[in-house]
């Protein structure tokens, strides 16, 4: 597998999303591997123990989930894929290799200056209430917009 290359594919900056994000820096091909996400690799256990990374929005998280079972925490040691945000209509896909590392590919060629996005399809143990939905709102602003960074809202 092709890793991500030297060349600096994307920058980071604020977004219409949502708080900061990650736009291509020039334009960058379908099937491209533009980042790899990292960060601390750690359980749920000790990822929950810890304090919400936004104190004032504890529902905001750089979590990934790996299928092993075992977790990503961008919000230590991690890297600009952290902000690379949520849409129901995205130009980018997040995969996990065969050693457990999880990249960010583009889904189709993608234009200089647009931001990049992947669809986060976030499980949620428990019952979703309104106040839940509320906290998981969409604002990627998509045509098909389903509403929700929730894969089951």
């Amino acid at each position: 597998m092709a890793r991500p290359t030297n060349r600096r594919l994307y920058c980071v900056r604020n977004s219409g999303i949502h708080g900061r994000g990650v736009f291509a820096a020039t334009t960058i091909r379908r099937g491209a591997l533009i980042v790899e996400y990292r960060g601390q690799r750690t359980t749920w256990e000790i990822v929950n123990e810890r304090p919400d990374s936004d104190p004032a929005n504890p529902h905001h998280t750089f979590i990934f989930e790996t299928s092993d079972g075992s977790v990503i925490d961008g919000g230590r040691r991690g890297n600009a894929a952290r902000w690379i945000n949520h849409s129901c209509a995205p130009n980018c896909d997040s995969f996990e290799a065969e050693d457990g590392r999880v990249y960010i590919e583009a889904r189709r060629t993608i234009p200089a200056g647009e931001e990049l996005t992947y669809d986060y399809r976030l499980a949620y143990d428990g019952r979703i209430t309104r106040k839940i939905r509320a906290a998981y709102a969409c604002r990627c602003g998509a045509r098909r917009c389903r509403g929700s960074l929730l894969l089951y809202p």
